[in-house]
């Protein structure tokens, strides 16, 4: 058995799901951008910097959900796939895909990113399996809360050994394993992998990744 895991944001797509999720629901004038904007960009600055606080960041992503049921807002959320994200995943992302399922590995996506915002982005890159940020839900309707352990940092191995555990496998059943991202802040699941690899990587990924001799791609 092979597994192969994919980060998401700034990986397999060019741009961070949670930033143009905002910034879409700012250009249809569902969140104020005079007071929105600037935190929006000082949350994805954070993150990149590897110093922003976990539940934090999750919280605030998941916060733009509040008050509206999924079915609510499923048709935003197809426009968002279609209009945004789609357009943002480069011919190479969904080649190396395609690779990893020809070779009969098992494929996830991992993604610090809330599933409800993910899942479709996941089916359009014909990725069966998703392991992300889960949404609480109270009485059908968005809470504004995550709900147990946040798929960020040491928290992707986590869910990760959890979600092997549901299926009846184990991680080092596994004959090989890859995995891929472009931030720090995967630096835990890329740590716990055969082959980790430094996807169009920040400064602090690309000078560990040099360090220890990783291979550093370019999907873009």
């Amino acid at each position: 058995m092979r597994l192969a895991l994919f980060d998401l944001d700034h990986t397999l797509l060019t741009g961070d799901s949670d930033v143009l999720w905002c910034d879409f629901l700012m250009d249809e004038g569902l969140l104020d951008r005079s007071s929105f904007a600037a935190r929006n960009a000082q949350m994805e600055a954070d993150y990149k910097a590897g110093s922003v606080d976990a539940q934090a960041f999750a919280g605030f992503y998941v916060s733009t959900l509040a008050g509206r049921s999924p079915a609510q807002w499923q048709p935003l959320r197809e426009r968002f796939l279609h209009e945004v994200i789609a357009p943002r995943i480069p011919a190479e992302a969904h080649a190396l895909v395609r690779a990893h399922h020809a070779a009969g590995d098992t494929v996830v996506m991992t993604t610090a990113t809330n599933r409800f915002i993910t899942e479709l982005t996941a089916q359009h890159l014909r990725i069966e399996h998703l392991i992300a940020t889960e949404c609480e839900l109270r009485e059908g309707v968005f809470s504004g809360r995550t709900r147990g352990v946040l798929n960020m940092r040491a928290g992707k191995v986590e869910r990760l050994h959890a979600w092997l555990g549901e299926r009846g496998q184990a991680f080092g059943a596994f004959a090989h394993t890859t995995a891929y991202s472009d931030s720090i802040n995967d630096l835990p699941l890329l740590q716990a992998v055969h082959e980790p690899v430094a996807v169009d990587p920040d400064a602090k990924l690309l000078a560990h990744a040099q360090q220890q001799g990783w291979r550093t791609i370019s999907l873009r």
